[in-house]
């Protein structure tokens, strides 16, 4: 039988993270299995609230000015900014229906990356 949390457990686990990624947490956007950096985006502080099971990141659309890499965005990771450390890993990124809503996922180095909404929902 699976686990069933209350809507008011989810909450606090997505509270947790927000917490856990801090003041200064960023969005990695790569390739499949992170094998590549294309973009790499601040979150705000905090990055997002929790409501009804899902975490909404707060402050979308936001942008990276100047991709890293050139690729396809398949993946997508939440770490701290200082240290590196994944809070958060194996979203998924497409341009609608996705965790991570990107204006495009064909990233070509040195282009501006606009993500245009970023959820989890606690499942």
């Amino acid at each position: 039988m699976a686990v069933t949390y209350t809507t008011a457990v989810k909450n606090a686990r997505l509270e947790a993270v927000v917490s856990q990624i801090g003041t200064a947490g960023v969005l990695e956007i790569g390739t499949t299995g992170m094998a590549s950096v294309l973009a790499t985006i601040a979150l705000g502080n905090p990055a997002g609230t929790a409501s009804a099971g899902v975490l909404t990141f707060s402050g979308f659309p936001r942008s990276d000015t100047s991709a890293d890499n050139t690729g396809t965005a398949a993946a997508a990771r939440i770490r701290t900014a200082s240290g590196g450390t994944d809070i958060v890993t194996g979203l998924t990124v497409g341009t609608t229906g996705s965790d991570i809503n990107l204006d495009s996922t064909s990233i070509t180095a040195g282009q501006t990356v606009t993500i245009n909404s970023a959820t989890i929902t606690h499942a």
